[in-house]
């Protein structure tokens, strides 16, 4: 990896990147406070199954002054990222690339908001990062050459496989997959059929690796939630419910199952 990697962010996808990306290079890894820093060491610690990774993990911004690449992996909300974005903007230097993780967000939006738009990309890696391969690369129109061949070469030093996708709401993976999770929520409330049951059918009916609401459970109800806003679909009632409770999915312990901690 020729990039010096940073990553401001310490959730699973953060987390999930740095510990591939220190397979193949140096990466400087930001978290908002001492103790989210403290899970997030934890957690590269257990995906590398090494205690004494070389990931820098740091509640500075400064510290990511150095990185030649930066990826944005904080919440998935508009204003957070764009005011996140310019505030990395001014810390980095001319040549730095600077990336978001969305999902679902306006890259055109988020480049404006960033103040480089000639060197930001879209980089929506796929939960767990560890194991998925599919990166969802999503270029402004003003992306300069270079940026879409650093971002190109750099998944391929992650080994993951890169598509240049639409920048459209949900882009491609999304955009196709949450009406069919939504759907098997209002499914549940139609039939009464226990998640278990449903997720059944469809990892031995359908040959899916995962049921529709462990997925929900995996990508997090309150994410799931703002995705499907911002696609425009309509958002079960159920998931609501669930995010009142604080049954956020596998994060929080509890979902549509329950997950020991």
């Amino acid at each position: 990896m020729q990039e010096r990697l940073g990553i401001a962010g310490s959730g699973a996808i953060a987390t999930g990147l740095a510990a591939v990306a220190i397979e193949h290079g140096e990466v400087v890894l930001w978290a908002r406070s001492k103790a989210s820093a403290e899970r997030a060491d934890k957690r590269v610690a257990k995906l590398t199954e090494d205690s004494d990774h070389d990931v820098e993990v740091h509640t500075d911004l400064s510290e990511l002054t150095g990185a030649t690449f930066v990826v944005e992996a904080i919440v998935e909300d508009s204003d957070a990222k764009a005011a996140h974005l310019a505030e990395l903007d001014g810390l980095l230097g001319q040549d730095a690339i600077i990336a978001t993780t969305t999902s679902s967000l306006s890259i055109e939006e988020l480049a404006k908001a960033s103040g480089r738009p000639d060197r930001f990309v879209g980089l929506h890696v796929f939960n767990p990062v560890t194991r998925m391969k599919l990166v969802e690369l999503v270029f402004p129109a003003e992306a300069a050459d270079g940026t879409r061949a650093r971002s190109l070469a750099l998944c391929e030093a992650l080994e993951k496989v890169a598509v240049e996708v639409p920048d459209i709401p949900g882009f491609v993976v999304n955009r196709l997959l949450f009406p069919y999770l939504f759907s098997a929520v209002r499914l549940l409330d139609d039939t009464g059929m226990p998640a278990a049951d449903v997720d059944t059918c469809m990892t031995l009916g359908a040959g899916h690796p995962l049921g529709p609401l462990a997925l929900l459970d995996l990508v997090g109800i309150d994410v799931s939630i703002a995705i499907g806003e911002t696609l425009g679909e309509e958002v079960p009632a159920r998931l609501r419910a669930l995010q009142e409770e604080g049954a956020l999915g596998r994060k929080a312990g509890r979902g549509f199952h329950s997950y020991g901690r």
